[in-house]
Parts: structure tokens; C-alpha cells; sequence
């Protein structure tokens, strides 16, 4: 287990140097391009130290800001992939990946990267750290590679984070704590009690028994406030009471400040809302970060416009299916571990989700799964990839699941695979951009349903895509341009980005799939 001392610690003093005069002046100097670079620095000195000597330094006329973090910190660099690296094929590329994108247990003190206790994989680039939704993608293709001593580790991460944090947060960075991401730890673990041998058994329960505990905490996290919606409350924290008086969820954080990682870009957003208005922008901004979309015009009230964010309304399809999965496994681990009574609680919980989740954010008269505007009480308009979760938790029924596969190949399938949605703005989930993770919900999904030519079709274009751009840069990008595949993908708050774990590891699982399919 990880030094929960140690993690709280780090935790305490990096929030204090968010909060400082020294983390403002810097993030709004532009010092560095990107504000994540200095909420990762390495502090040389004690931080009270270099506060007192910052203080009497500024108010000198040869001050220079550039100059004293230098000499204060260290900058962490970008995780640059070498040279000597197998670029023979994108297969053999990817596994000579691994190595240079895993990292072993941490207890740096005083930065913002909080301790971990077995070893990880980062996605790559500017995510230095381990991130929580990534981390299933990523485990896909190290399934794939053999290496499942660390998705294992990962998982017992995550849970050791979850005991210090009380939530398994975005990433190991002390900016993360007052978040999550969408919940697939329970998919995590369902890949890795796969590959225990029959003569493991009681080390699987053991494990098992572990990961319940964890999967547990998780689900009470996402229902904290449940017991206290009333006539007068529909929504607390994630959990919000629909119409018919049952619960789904939304995406949320605790904080209302400007983000770390994106303080200076926070801050320009905020520029022309008023001060009023300011807490809720940043929360919604954190919201969706949360939801791993940031950002979409999913949680925009005008798709061109980041400041018309309104994550907190929104109940999204695929937060409630991954839920609904979670309720699923939930039950079906502690029928394993002979807890009959639980079992059927989680199995109850899970049915009146599904149909919650069939009666508000289905449509009939476009038949396609919609997010719910809690607060306006009917669907957005926003026509995403999320509808494919559905499928793949397998809630929709056979004719619903037609109806999405008819969707899926007449609009969202492009030359380079499904673009995310069909708006076409400047944020990067969105057209015209396509993601590994969406990619892979859609396959399944379709799958789990006998749509296996549709499925083939999108796994042989997005890997022509992938493969292309390798061709090209020697690179797995973070994400992909769809419509024009031969075109970088664009959009963001920071340039695409190299690595890339989500993208390696679907890589290898359709890799798999497709020689499953041929041979």
C-alpha cells in the first residue's frame, strides 16, 4: 500500500503553492507555454523557503521572475520517445513503447506528483503521470503484450489513491484531487481476473476481495448525496434526482478555482464573465474534465463559445452505462464471493438504471441516445459517440442497438474512423476529430450485438489511420482527424500529443481482433 502519510502531505503543501502569490505571478508572466509545465516543477528548496525569498528578491530593480524558477526548480521535461525505438511497424513500435512509458513507485516530496506504490504507465508527452481512464485503454494492449504484472499494479494504485483521496482521482497529481474520471476500474479488473491460472485461486480471491472493497468505495463516491435529495434537492455533488424520482448521474468537482494545469488559460476564459458567475464557470470547466471530453459541445450551451459551459446539467449517457457496468460486476463479484444479499442489491440498482437510462436519454423519434439537460428537463441536441455505451454495457435492446449501427455508418463513420461528434468546432472532441478510447466503445459495442462487418470496417479505417500517421511522423498520436486522415489533428488547449497509451493499447486489441477475424 502507498505511504497515505506521504501522499497527504505532498498533497497539503502542493495545494498551499497552488494558492501562493509566487504560482500566480508565474502562471501569468507566460513563462512557459503550456501552465502544466510549472504546476509539475520540482521545488530545490523547501517551499516556505523560496515564498521568503521570492518576496524580498521581486522588490529588487534587477528581479527577473524567468531567471529565480530556474534557479528554484526543477522544470520537468516532455516524455521524448528515442531514437533507438523499433519503428519497423506500428506493432513492434508500440511494444518497444512500453518500457519508455512505464515508471516505477514514486515518494517525491514536495511537488504535486502524489506517491504511488507499483509501477504504471503514463500516457506519454505532457501526461507525465498515470491517468485514470487512459488506464483501461492502456491495459488493453499491455493484455495484448504480456503485461499483466502492471495492469495488476495499476489497479492496486488506483485503490491506494482512492484511500488517501477518497475517489480514484484524474491522475496522480495533487490538481486532481478534487475529481475523478469516468469509472472503468471494475473493467480493469474484470481484464486482469482473466488471466489468473486455475491453480491461483486463492490468490484471485484474495485479489478479488480487494478490488470489491475498492469497486465498493468507488460506487459510494459517484452516490454520495443520494440520501439527500428531496422534493427541494434535485442534484448533489454527482447525483442527480430525475423526473420519476430515480437517481442517475453527472459530472462534478468540488472546487470552483481556475485549474492548476490550466491556470493562465482558465483565467483568460473567465475573462468577459462576470464575477459572479466565475465560481461556476471553473466548475464546469472541472466537470468536464472529469468526463475526459474536455472539452465538447456536448457541454456547451453554444457549441462556439467555451464560456457557455454547462457540464453540472448534463446527465451523460456514458457516465450512467459505465455505471450501470459497475452495478453489474458489482453484483456479479459478490455472487462470486457468496455475498447473496449484495449481489441482488447491485442487481436491482443496475436494472432501474438501465431503465432510467432507456426512458430519458433515449429518443424514439430520432432513435439515438441523447445527454438529459437536467435543469431545462429534456435532451440536448447533441448527436456523440457517447450513444455507443449503450452497446457496449448492453442496455439497449436488439432493435435500439439497429437503430445506433444505422447511425454510426451513415453519419459517424468517416475515411479515418467515427469522428467524436457531429459538430464541427474548435475543441478537440469533436469533429472533425476521432479518439482510440470511442473507438473502442463503438467495436464492442457493435459486437455485443452481431454488427461484426460494421465493427471491421471501422477497426480497418482507424487503423489505416493510425498507421498513416505513423508513416509519416514515426508517432502514435492522442488523437486523430477522421475526415481528413492525412491532416494532424487539432483543437485543445495544448498541441496533440506523442505516446500515446490509449491509442497504443487499442491498437493491439484491434490488432487482434482483425487477425481473430481473418484467420
Amino acid at each position: 500500500m502507498s505511504d497515505t502519510n506521504s501522499g497527504k502531505q505532498n498533497l497539503k503543501q502542493s495545494l498551499d503553492f497552488f494558492d501562493s502569490r509566487l504560482f500566480h505571478d508565474v502562471q501569468l508572466a507566460r513563462i512557459f507555454a503550456d501552465s502544466k509545465t510549472f504546476a509539475d516543477a520540482y521545488p530545490k528548496l523547501s517551499l516556505p523557503e523560496i515564498y521568503a525569498v521570492y518576496e524580498k528578491a521581486q522588490a529588487t530593480e534587477a528581479f527577473d521572475l524567468t531567471t529565480f524558477i530556474h534557479q528554484h526548480f526543477v522544470i520537468p521535461d516532455t516524455i521524448l520517445l528515442t531514437n533507438d525505438t523499433d519503428k519497423a511497424s506500428v506493432k513492434s513500435y508500440i511494444e518497444s513503447l512500453w518500457p519508455k512509458l512505464e515508471k516505477q513507485p514514486n515518494n517525491i516530496a514536495l511537488c504535486s506528483l502524489l506517491p504511488l506504490s507499483h509501477p504504471y504507465v503514463v500516457p506519454g508527452g505532457r501526461f507525465r503521470e498515470i491517468y485514470y481512464w487512459d488506464s483501461y485503454f492502456t491495459s488493453l494492449g499491455l493484455n495484448e503484450s504480456g503485461r499483466q504484472d502492471i495492469i495488476q499494479s495499476m489497479i492496486l494504485n488506483f485503490i491506494d489513491l482512492q484511500d488517501t483521496l477518497g475517489c480514484i482521482p484524474n491522475g496522480n497529481r495533487s490538481y486532481f484531487n478534487s475529481r475523478s474520471q469516468p469509472p472503468v476500474l471494475g473493467l480493469m479488473v474484470e481484464i486482469s481476473l482473466q488471466n489468473f491460472e486455475k491453480n491461483q485461486t486463492e490468490a484471485r480471491n484474495q485479489f478479488l476481495k480487494h478490488c470489491v472493497q475498492g469497486l465498493d468505495k468507488e460506487y459510494q463516491f459517484w452516490m454520495h448525496g443520494k440520501e439527500r435529495l428531496n422534493a427541494d434537492t434535485t442534484a448533489i455533488k454527482r447525483v442527480v434526482k430525475m423526473p420519476n424520482g430515480v437517481c442517475l448521474n453527472r459530472y462534478w468537482d468540488d472546487s470552483t478555482q481556475p485549474r492548476p494545469e490550466s491556470y493562465r488559460e482558465d483565467i483568460e476564459a473567465a475573462e468577459n464573465i462576470t464575477a459572479a458567475n466565475r465560481a461556476d464557470f471553473y466548475r464546469n470547466i472541472r466537470a468536464a474534465c472529469e468526463s475526459g471530453w474536455d472539452f465538447s459541445s456536448r457541454w456547451l450551451a453554444d457549441q462556439d463559445d467555451l464560456s457557455t459551459i454547462q457540464t453540472t446539467h448534463i446527465v451523460p449517457i456514458d457516465l450512467n452505462c459505465l455505471l450501470y457496468k459497475l452495478e453489474m460486476l458489482l453484483s456479479q463479484f459478490y455472487a462470486e464471493l457468496f455475498e447473496t444479499d449484495l449481489s441482488v442489491k447491485f442487481a436491482e440498482y443496475a436494472q432501474i438504471r438501465s431503465d432510467a437510462i432507456n426512458q430519458y436519454l433515449w429518443d424514439e423519434q430520432s432513435c439515438f441516445y441523447y445527454d438529459f439537460d437536467f435543469i431545462q428537463g429534456k435532451k440536448t441536441p447533441i448527436q456523440s459517440l457517447a450513444a455507443c455505451l449503450p452497446l457496449f454495457s448492453q442496455i439497449a435492446s436488439k432493435q435500439q442497438a439497429k437503430h445506433i449501427a444505422l447511425k454510426l455508418k451513415n453519419s459517424f463513420l468517416l475515411e479515418g474512423g467515427l469522428v467524436t461528434t457531429l459538430n464541427d468546432s474548435a475543441q478537440q472532441w469533436d469533429a472533425p476529430n476521432g479518439w482510440a478510447p470511442l473507438q473502442w466503445f463503438a467495436v464492442v459495442g457493435l459486437m455485443n450485438y452481431g454488427f461484426d462487418k460494421l465493427s471491421l470496417k471501422i477497426m480497418n479505417r482507424w487503423m489505416a489511420t493510425v498507421e498513416q500517421q505513423f508513416i509519416t511522423d514515426n508517432n502514435m498520436m492522442e488523437k486523430y482527424n477522421v475526415q481528413h486522415s492525412q491532416h494532424v489533428a487539432k483543437g485543445g488547449e495544448y498541441e496533440v500529443q506523442h505516446g500515446f497509451g490509449w491509442t497504443n493499447g487499442v491498437a493491439l486489441a484491434f490488432y487482434k481482433l482483425l487477425e481473430a477475424h481473418n484467420s
